[in-house]
């Protein structure tokens, strides 16, 4: 019982998580709410020369958000959380109604740049870790992680249904509108942190990021995320095309996704499920690759007829949607402890790029060569990381957890761990720079937490 209670979110602790992983659905909100119809939408404003200049627009939200994402993480140490998150919030919403007003290609370009600056992700990672506790942090980012999840699943589906009734400068109106009522709820729904200090379990830091680049296991699930979302924008800047162009207005493209997006989130939980419970996470974590090898490959030659568009969609979404879930859990695992925000940090960089590269290139190929050009480069990229990821080790069947160090062991980091020696399933022990926390990677099974918790509260 007395576990149970430890372990449960207190009050606070759920508002700081639920509140902050409404922002950070908003964030994505930004990028996945118009993905499925912005290209159509820019190709009818005026200087709308080419498609590469579309890509463009689709993709440089991307760029925008990796250059200010960590910088306006460590201005939140400085600065204070709230104060960078509101902002970055400002910014973002300045961003969605000039998109909105935006009447040619450059403005809607101008505009999807300055959306993609008002980077807060850090931020609220930051935020969250000062408002939880070690015991349910990892909880509490896990609902953001949900979140997201949800957001883009029901952007695909929603977006389409939207545009009918608000248009696209609606959709980008609704945004702003949603983002300024944000910074209501971080005013008043979110509690003030006592203290704002470095997790490293939660926060990148950049002295130490060479450590991260050199783990090859790492750098591997980084090149995936990088295939994986540049191929996602890059279908997305040239699908909604061949679409429109066999009779499907965008109003009714959710016709489409709906049943992709649906039948991608149902069969993606027992799939996960399989590969954490029986240590068949790199099975299928290639399953998911070669699913969307396959849809990519069947798009390149199913673009003229929906029943075949909205069939590889299906295999397309059942893919992504175990590889989006499944990688953030890999680089926990296979990332130090003490590493995990740094880790993320990379790992979220390097997803921000790639939403610019798959705009970028997909529309400038689409422009030169159709949509040939498009689906062999998103084909190309995607064997390539299956070929990687084939001569991976399996990752290990492990979890992280954190504990606050007992007053007994203060100062006593190496005694410290001598003591939890004894204690069976434990692979790597490590501590925060305050020497406050510490970091424990254990494996799923056989891991004795409760004896482990008692030695470093100083119980025994």
């Amino acid at each position: 019982m007395a576990r149970a209670k430890q372990n449960r979110m207190y009050p606070e602790e759920w508002r700081a998580s639920t509140s902050m992983a409404w922002v950070y659905a908003l964030r994505m909100l930004g990028m996945f709410l118009v993905l499925p119809v912005l290209a159509l939408h820019a190709a009818e404003l005026a200087d709308a020369e080419n498609k590469a200049q579309i890509g463009l627009a689709m993709g440089i939200y991307g760029l925008t958000q990796a250059l200010f994402q960590l910088p306006l993480g460590m201005a939140s140490d400085k600065f204070g959380r709230k104060k960078v998150i509101y902002l970055g919030l400002i910014v973002f919403a300045a961003g969605s109604f000039l998109a909105a007003w935006a009447e040619s290609l450059p403005m809607l370009i101008a505009a999807r740049a300055l959306q993609g600056a008002g980077a807060v992700s850090a931020a609220v990672t930051a935020l969250v870790a000062d408002l939880t506790r070690e015991e349910v942090r990892t909880r509490a980012m896990a609902m953001i992680g949900l979140s997201i999840g949800l957001t883009f699943s029901f952007s695909m589906v929603l977006s389409p249904v939207l545009t009918r009734f608000l248009g696209v400068p609606g959709l980008f109106t609704l945004m702003g509108s949603l983002t300024l009522l944000s910074i209501g709820v971080v005013a008043w729904m979110t509690p003030n942190p006592t203290q704002s200090k470095m997790h490293e379990d939660a926060e990148a830091q950049p002295a130490r990021i060479s450590e991260v680049l050199k783990n090859g296991q790492l750098l591997r699930l980084n090149f995936g995320i990088f295939a994986l979302q540049s191929g996602l924008m890059a279908l997305f800047t040239t699908l909604p095309f061949a679409l429109a162009q066999l009779g499907l207005d965008k109003v009714q493209h959710w016709k489409v996704y709906l049943p992709a997006t649906l039948i991608g989130l149902i069969l993606m939980v027992p799939a996960i499920i399989i590969g954490e419970t029986r240590n068949k996470l790199k099975q299928v974590f290639l399953l998911g690759i070669g699913l969307i090898i396959l849809s990519q490959i069947g798009l390149l030659f199913g673009l003229n007829s929906l029943w075949l568009i909205g069939l590889w969609l299906v295999f397309y979404f059942i893919g992504f949607n175990i590889l989006e879930a499944s990688m953030p859990s890999l680089v926990s695992k296979i990332a130090p402890s003490e590493l995990k925000g740094t880790a993320v940090g990379v790992y979220n960089t390097l997803q921000s790029i790639a939403l610019f590269v798959g705009g970028a290139v997909g529309g400038l190929l689409f422009h030169q060569s159709g949509y040939t050009g498009v689906f062999i480069f998103c084909s190309a990229l995607m064997i390539l990381w299956f070929t990687i990821a084939l001569s991976a080790p399996a990752p290990k069947p492990v979890k992280n957890v954190s504990f606050k160090v007992g007053r007994l062991w203060i100062n006593r980091q190496q005694d410290l761990k001598t003591a939890l020696q004894p204690i069976s399933g434990i692979e790597r022990i490590s501590f925060s720079a305050d020497g406050e926390t510490i970091f424990i990677k254990a494996l799923q099974k056989g891991f004795d937490e409760e004896g482990a918790k008692k030695i470093i509260s100083g119980a025994e």
